[in-house]
């Protein structure tokens, strides 16, 4: 598996942007369009997926998805993050985790397509789900759920340019119930206890 990513995703390890500068604008993202609670609206999200359509509507009433708003040629958060989700659902029984729906939206329609989308998240596991749609889908959604993103020139590099966007996952239920929105972090220990926590309490 290690092999097939470097082969295929030689951008997750281009130094273009420093690590450090993408996670302090990532932070800065994700702070707006809150409501007075510190928690955006959320509701539904019907997108084209990999799986075919999707509506978090058709989730069990015990189920929840954790969300993530990226896309696939991102070099650095976007990766780390998807690895806390697959950490955080290994740390889950197995009847546990089959509770839990990870979703990529992805924020780059313009490249990701549902084939490309399908071989990124397949890197992270067979529960992964990736969903992008239309412009005015994707603005909608993303108002409703707090999330901002911006598309920045690369220069002379091979991406042609790159995409800062928010950084929060979202764990939500069926009806787009934001139960709990969870911080950035390269290690799973934040996501794993808010899904504790809220799986607990979801039955």
């Amino acid at each position: 598996m290690r092999g097939k990513l470097k082969r295929h995703w030689p951008w997750l390890v281009l130094g273009g942007t420093s690590l450090v500068a993408a996670l302090v604008l990532a932070w800065a993202l994700q702070q707006l369009l809150r409501d007075d609670d510190g928690l955006p609206q959320g509701g539904p999200i019907e997108l084209p997926s990999t799986v075919g359509e999707f509506s978090l509507s058709e989730l069990d009433d015990d189920q929840l998805a954790v969300v993530f708003f990226g896309y696939t040629h991102c070099p650095d958060v976007c990766p780390m993050s998807l690895s806390v989700m697959r950490q955080a659902l290994a740390r889950l029984d197995p009847e546990t985790r089959q509770r839990v729906v990870p979703l990529l939206i992805s924020v780059d329609p313009a490249r990701d397509d549902l084939p490309r989308l399908r071989e990124y998240v397949g890197f992270f596991g067979p529960q992964f789900i990736g969903a992008t749609g239309s412009q005015a889908q994707l603005a909608d959604i993303a108002e409703r759920y707090g999330v901002a993103w911006r598309k920045v020139d690369a220069g002379d590099s091979a991406m042609g340019y790159t995409v800062d966007h928010s950084a929060s996952l979202f764990i939500v239920d069926n009806d787009g119930e934001i139960l709990e929105r969870v911080m950035y972090s390269p290690t799973p220990g934040l996501l794993s206890d808010a899904l504790g926590q809220v799986l607990t309490a979801h039955r």
